[in-house]
């Protein structure tokens, strides 16, 4: 789950202490030795000291491919991802195999906090620091654009990517100012849950979708809600908002905010709480975890969430009875890790070789496969995929829809007013259009930055 993430990533299912819950709204922008760098508020976990080097940082990446370390010499590079359980083993094995194809690159492995806060403050050390390692790392995809503008990342066009490849939503996530800074490595596109001996057919539009919840609740008794959503004030709140106004056609644009279709999907998630009642007033202390636990566990006939919940119904009321769509009828947050190289890197060649590897379709699908996240590439989503798990047939229509958070170096600022309004919301403190127009103003200053 990385996390964009916001969702649980495979390792940190079941341990709700230890799962990575994107707690980006706690970040600022702040001006830094690289020009802007964000820093990250402790949430939990602990940070982990690497050595950087005394060189210190450029706001422009200092090297291309062709002044790179040669890929064909003996070398070592750092990768540095934050899995752990079955992400971690899978990203063990594929580096391995590729350590077999390339024998003379040895890729040593920095395993960084599984708390996305720390494991953002962790790289931020770094690279303020002017360390040339991490070679190649693990990104959120709200990081790119900011670490770009910091000077922090590597462009990539020189190595001319075929990013036609992937899915464009999460492509968009690792540009900036036209060059791409980032390859997508998995997708990790949000959607509704819901169960389908409850539901015979899938909702159509937002109004059928709750009378559907309403109905449910009525039909079966043991469902404590008809609607559960990310509601606490954290970044997963964000991408379950953008998730439902990408459905009534609205759009995070943080020059143009307060708009009848952001104020409509405003007031639905309002509406489910104190009109309907399809949710629960806990729904504001909700983060995924909560969200996946109540609908395998068979309390909610609907859920706002991301793909991992597949890996969790086993043995369940759920099992064999779950549908995956987007928001009635084209809403989908996109979240997901992409893979970048480090500015002051002196191995990109060998770096940008490894990122060749990790995305390609057959260890794509191997990594789907043992960790259930979705691969970046649509033409990885084959028949021998769906035919160990066949769910990513729904996941990958959501993949193709998702919608990005805002690419802006200032994201941090506009996620943390973003959820400022959903909580005033959520907690019944201001209504809707007041909450959605005040934070239009203070998002609409960040706008372009």
């Amino acid at each position: 789950m990385r996390r964009g993430k916001c969702g649980l990533r495979a390792g940190e299912r079941g341990n709700v202490a230890a799962v990575r819950k994107w707690m980006r709204g706690h970040r600022r922008v702040v001006a830094g030795l690289a020009g802007v760098a964000l820093v990250a508020a402790a949430c939990g976990g602990t940070s982990k000291t690497t050595t950087s080097s005394s060189t210190p940082p450029s706001s422009t990446p200092s090297s291309s491919p062709s002044s790179s370390a040669a890929a064909l010499g003996k070398q070592t590079i750092v990768f540095a991802e934050s899995g752990l359980g079955p992400e971690g083993k899978a990203t063990q094995a594929a580096v391995n195999a590729f350590m077999k194809a390339n024998p003379n690159i040895t890729v040593k492995i920095q395993v960084l906090s599984p708390n996305s806060t720390t494991y953002l403050s962790q790289l931020e050390h770094d690279f303020i620091a002017g360390s040339s390692t991490p070679d190649v790392f693990e990104s959120d995809v709200t990081y790119p654009a900011a670490f770009a503008q910091a000077g922090w990342v590597q462009a990539l066009d020189s190595y001319h990517p075929n990013v036609s490849q992937y899915f464009q939503g999460e492509v968009k996530a690792g540009q900036y100012k036209g060059k791409t800074y980032a390859i997508p490595w998995f997708d990790n596109p949000e959607g509704v849950f819901y169960r389908t001996d409850l539901v015979k057919t899938p909702p159509k539009s937002a109004a059928q979708l709750m009378a559907d919840a309403l109905a449910a609740m009525k039909k079966d008794h043991s469902l404590k809600e008809g609607l559960a959503f990310e509601g606490a004030k954290y970044e997963g709140a964000v991408t379950a908002y953008l998730t439902v106004l990408s459905g009534f056609g609205g759009k995070l644009n943080p020059s143009n905010l307060d708009t009848p279709a952001n104020l409509k999907a405003l007031e639905f998630l309002h509406d489910a709480i104190y009109t309907t009642h399809v949710s629960p007033q806990a729904v504001t202390g909700w983060q995924e975890g909560q969200v996946q636990a109540e609908f395998s566990s068979g309390h909610t006939a609907f859920a706002i969430n991301y793909p991992f919940v597949f890996s969790t119904l086993k043995g369940g009321p759920a099992e064999g009875h779950t549908g995956f769509i987007p928001f009635p009828t084209k809403g989908s947050a996109l979240g997901g890790e992409m893979l970048a190289i480090n500015a002051k890197s002196t191995h990109k060649a060998a770096a940008w070789k490894l990122i060749q590897y990790l995305t390609s379709p057959k260890t794509e699908i191997t990594r789907a496969l043992a960790t259930g996240d979705p691969p970046s590439r649509p033409s990885a989503y084959t028949s021998a995929l769906y035919s160990k798990a066949p769910y990513f047939r729904e996941v990958k229509v959501l993949a193709a829809d998702a919608q990005p958070r805002p690419v802006s170096p200032k994201y941090p600022q506009i996620s943390s007013d973003l959820q400022d309004m959903l909580s005033s919301v959520f907690a019944n403190l201001t209504t809707p259009q007041k909450a959605l127009a005040k934070a239009a103003s203070q998002v609409k200053s960040l706008a372009g930055g």
